[in-house]
């Protein structure tokens, strides 16, 4: 599976900016797609994720502002960010947690993006 992202940019405080990423290459099913952030010297960070079923969750920080959703049909997922904050700053990655079945066993992989910038200025 191929992870393509887009949407980042420069955006004022307050802005909003919708990230996007669609998965290609393979049919294997996602139980897992989310959204992370990093900064220079610092871990990549969960910010937003979406199960198969449809339940998601979010980091305390972003929670109210920021929405995931996705398009089975397409295998893409969207971040929706409003209110933004110069500390929403950073690198965004898509990630994918791909099922992978075999005839030995059934098993997950995860899957990245190339990340997207985004800046939000004061």
């Amino acid at each position: 599976v191929q992870l393509m992202e887009s949407g980042g940019g420069l955006v004022q405080a307050g802005g909003s900016l919708r990230l996007s990423c669609a998965a290609s290459g393979s049919s294997n099913r996602l139980n897992f797609m989310g959204w992370y952030r990093q900064n220079p010297g610092k871990q990549r960070e969960l910010v937003a994720g979406i199960t198969r079923t449809g339940n998601t969750n979010y980091a305390d920080s972003v929670k109210g502002r920021f929405t995931i959703s996705r398009d089975n049909a397409k295998r893409t997922w969207y971040l929706q960010m409003n209110s933004l904050k110069p500390e929403d700053t950073g690198v965004y990655y898509c990630q994918a947690r791909v099922e992978v079945i075999t005839i030995e066993r059934t098993s997950e992989l995860d899957e990245w993006g190339q990340g997207t910038q985004v800046t939000v200025s004061s």
